[in-house]
Order: C-alpha cells, then sequence, then structure tokens
C-alpha cells in the first residue's frame, strides 16, 4: 500500500485546511492510519490516529478540539480538517498505516510512510 497525501498549503491563524492521505491497494481499510508531523529540527510528532472502521480516534493533546480524523473506505481516503490552526501547528505533515494494536501515537509503530504536505500558518 502507497500513500500521498495533500491538502497542504499557506494559511493566517484562526484559518482551516483539510488534510487527505489516499491509499493505492485494497488492503488500505485492514489498517489503521495516523497523521504525524514534522518541524524544521524537531522530531516527528503524534497528531491524529484513526481505527479500520473509523469508530475509534484518538488526538494528541495540543491539537485536540481543533483537529478531526476520518476516513472513507470506499474511497480509500483519510482525511485530517484542521481548525484554529496556531503558528505552532507549522510542519510537514504525514500519514502511515499500523497494524499495531496499542502505542498508537508511537511513529515506530507505523509503516508505509506517504509523501507529506507542508502546511504553514502564519501569524
Amino acid at each position: 500500500v502507497q500513500l500521498q497525501a495533500s491538502g497542504g498549503g499557506l494559511v493566517q491563524a484562526g484559518g482551516s485546511l483539510r488534510l487527505s492521505c489516499v491509499a493505492s491497494g485494497r488492503t488500505f481499510r485492514n489498517y489503521r492510519v495516523g497523521w504525524f508531523r514534522q518541524a524544521p529540527g524537531k522530531e516527528r510528532e503524534f497528531v491524529a490516529t484513526i481505527s479500520r472502521d473509523g469508530g475509534s480516534t484518538y488526538y494528541a493533546d495540543s491539537v485536540k478540539g481543533r483537529f478531526t480524523i476520518s476516513r472513507d473506505n470506499a474511497k480509500n481516503t483519510v482525511y485530517l480538517q484542521m481548525n484554529s490552526l496556531k503558528p505552532e501547528d507549522t510542519a510537514v505533515y504525514s500519514c502511515a498505516l499500523t497494524s499495531s494494536v496499542s502505542y498508537y501515537d508511537q511513529p515506530t509503530r507505523y509503516n508505509n510512510w506517504g509523501q507529506g504536505t507542508q502546511v504553514t500558518v502564519s501569524s
């Protein structure tokens, strides 16, 4: 399965963006999907994850209440709706898959990393 993230861009603080993660392959629905971000000079950081059927989601405290993760298995796509964006949300956002049943916030649990998309929030 290969992943491709898109939807990033430049937005003012308080604005919104919706990222998409599109997967190739029919086994996409068999995996939990996570969004991570990495700012220059910083380690990769967990953002959100969603279960295989979309019934369970989990967020980093820093984005809880502002970001929403969802998926459409018929379209092989996972979305990240980002509202009330802040300058500290600026980073490259990437999606990845995992079969792990625990430690969903750890990037080492994920595989099939897609090419990221840049999000820049100006103050």
